[in-house]
């Protein structure tokens, strides 16, 4: 059998969702929703516990996020390239993690890593609400800032 002919075809009959949505209304997921069928994706992958997705999906998926996070610092952060490998895996950790909107407004954390002062970027990280949540997560940022 011809794969790439049974993919078109079902790329034609299934069609291709890029966000999440409920295969019984076709409508897309969000918070809170009640599900008539299961959530889905792609073409017509089911998310349920059935099928979800393989390590080689996972990774791929990963791949892409942290290229774009790169990319957002890039744009928002230029100077963000300076810093030691170290201290650039910790800030895109926390882009990753918060989104850039939100990272950005650890203003006093990012001018600390700008000028070179990391115990005061590790302390900045620490003291907020984000910390609390994400608890050892933190503490790892935190240690690679301070020792880069």
């Amino acid at each position: 059998m011809n794969i790439q002919k049974l993919m078109q075809d079902l790329r034609r009959d299934e069609g291709v969702r890029y966000q999440v949505y409920d295969d019984a209304t076709g409508q897309p997921i969000q918070a809170g929703d009640t599900l008539q069928g299961h959530p889905t994706i792609g073409v017509g992958r089911n998310l349920t516990a059935a099928r979800g997705v393989s390590d080689l999906e996972v990774d791929t998926m990963l791949d892409n996020d942290c290229r774009i996070v790169v990319r957002e610092l890039d744009h928002a952060l230029p100077w963000w390239r300076n810093l030691s490998d170290g201290r650039q895996r910790a800030l895109a950790n926390m882009a990753f993690n918060l989104g850039m909107p939100t990272l950005q407004r650890f203003s006093r954390m990012l001018r600390a890593l700008e000028a070179g002062e990391y115990e005061a970027a590790a302390r900045e990280a620490l003291d907020s609400r984000w910390a609390r949540q994400v608890g050892a997560r933190a503490e790892r940022i935190a240690e690679l800032f301070r020792e880069g």
